[in-house]
């Protein structure tokens, strides 16, 4: 391991999260001083920031030659391949939020300035936590992503679902901070250390059965992973959040995080547990069949469509958490790779929720989307394609990532696993489906109402939609982007 401590060093490794702070500050100084038309100002400079973050985030991972495995500032900021990447990742990400979501909020008049800066904050928080080589980082990166979310949640200070919504989710999230917190001081207190390098090197000489430290802490880091993607049953705050938040934050709460999260169980059960792999592989076995039962059997009778994309997200992190407990360099990669698959799968499904909800009319039901064929066939079939992916249909995106996770549990002989996630999937395919049949099959019992939606916007919204398609016929690239992250964690 190489440590960086020099003053020059240091700012440049954390010149991203740096410039990231500081365009928020910029965006909400903008955004106090200005009216009318040059309110877009705060998203300009908000932007303007997330492009320079990432292309400093890009030039480092330029810079960090490929047998340079680790170097940490001050031993708790990791600077590597990993982190460097997961960084674009997530920077891409936030972008194309904030673009999808600005004409969104101009319609709803949600206070701009405020969704910036706190989005733009919580972004520097999940850098924060993709970084963290220590607990203590970690701990930080987790508050400073969720602490703006819970405002962001109940921004439509007229809503009662928002301000609902941000209460529970708040008082979920103040619980598994606790919990979370809990379980770092019991690894302390097993190894006297709270870097991730050290606490690996002490634990590699411990016994879970002769140090109970060691157990209660694990124990309650996997609580804190698993509210973090959302997994069950810690979930009780996702469909809650996904229904009463405004869907341009929902758009936000349901992408990037879920970037971070990942980062997050890499970081501890790969770079500072990996010898309790035993005993962490059970405790996610548990989570991962927990999630994809109860997420696609809870989604099968929703008839409110962001209640029901909360109920799916429950059920993928199960499919991801299966390619992490595996253990190994390809059930890493494979969770990498699916994840990046619902993250773009995900941006695209709330883009156009977004893009179809500014004309006066809230896109919330299923039925809402009735007869859309009829009047956007072009949308409906970007739409399409997004919820055969999430089914896992080939040749699309989502069932690559699903063959991947599944080739990871039969490549270390847990079939029985696979064959559990393969009769999830089956049964998942109903409610997407399902509202497949809405658009194309079922007219609409409102008034027809065309939608109005910049051309602009439309082209990026298709570039998103057909992604999936594209890198599920053409998967190598991205494979390969995997393999890139895991070449240093």
């Amino acid at each position: 391991m190489l440590y960086t401590d020099s003053l020059c060093a240091t700012l440049w490794a954390m010149s991203p999260e740096i410039v990231l702070a500081f365009a928020g500050l910029l965006a909400l100084c903008v955004g106090a001083g200005v009216r009318g038309r040059a309110s877009l100002m705060p998203y300009h400079c908000v932007q303007m920031g997330v492009v320079a973050a990432l292309c400093l985030s890009a030039i480092l991972f330029a810079q960090m030659p490929v047998t340079q495995n680790f170097e940490t500032v001050a031993r708790v900021f990791a600077i590597d391949r990993f982190s460097s990447i997961l960084k674009i990742v997530t920077l891409v990400t936030v972008f194309f939020v904030f673009l999808y979501a600005r004409e969104y909020n101009e319609a709803r008049q949600i206070a701009a300035p405020e969704y910036y800066v706190l989005g733009l904050f919580s972004t520097v928080g999940m850098l924060v936590l993709i970084s963290a080589a220590s607990f203590l980082m970690l701990f930080l990166g987790v508050e400073l992503i969720s602490l703006p979310i819970y405002a962001m949640i109940a921004l439509q200070r007229h809503s009662g679902r928002a301000i609902e919504a941000g209460m529970k989710y708040f008082i979920v999230g103040a619980l598994a901070s606790g919990m979370l917190l809990y379980g770092i001081s019991f690894i302390f207190g097993a190894t006297q250390s709270l870097l991730f390098m050290d606490v690996a090197h002490a634990v590699a000489n411990m016994s879970v059965d002769n140090n109970p430290y060691l157990a209660f802490g694990l124990a309650f880091l996997v609580v804190g992973i698993a509210f973090k993607l959302g997994a069950a049953p810690f979930h009780v705050w996702v469909p809650d959040v996904f229904e009463g938040a405004p869907t341009s934050t929902t758009l936000l709460v349901s992408t990037a995080p879920k970037v971070a999260g990942l980062a997050m169980a890499l970081r501890i059960l790969a770079e500072a547990l990996p010898t309790l792999s035993s005993e962490w592989q059970l405790m996610l076995v548990l989570v991962a069949v927990t999630s994809m039962i109860l997420g696609n059997l809870a989604a099968i009778v929703q008839t409110n469509l962001k209640r029901m994309l909360a109920y799916s997200s429950i059920a993928h992190m199960g499919y991801m958490l299966l390619g992490l407990l595996c253990g190994t360099q390809r059930g890493y990669a494979a969770a990498v790779f699916y994840l990046l698959s619902y993250v773009l799968m995900t941006l695209g499904a709330f883009g156009l929720l977004t893009a179809l909800s500014r004309a006066g009319l809230e896109v919330e039901n299923i039925k809402d989307l009735a007869g859309l064929n009829s009047r956007h066939p072009w949308l409906a079939f970007l739409l399409l394609l997004l919820l055969f992916s999430f089914a896992g249909v080939p040749p699309l995106i989502g069932f690559i990532a699903k063959v991947g996770v599944l080739e990871a549990l039969i490549d270390i002989h847990w079939v029985w696993l696979a064959v559990v996630a393969l009769l999830c999937a089956i049964v998942g395919a109903y409610y997407y489906l399902n509202v497949v049949k809405v658009m194309y099959f079922e007219r609409s019992e409102k008034e027809v109402v065309r939608f109005t939606y910049s051309s602009g916007l439309s082209v990026i919204l298709s570039v998103n939609s057909l992604l999936v398609l594209v890198v599920g016929v053409f998967p190598g690239p991205l494979f390969a982007l995997c393999r890139a992250i895991l070449g240093t964690t």
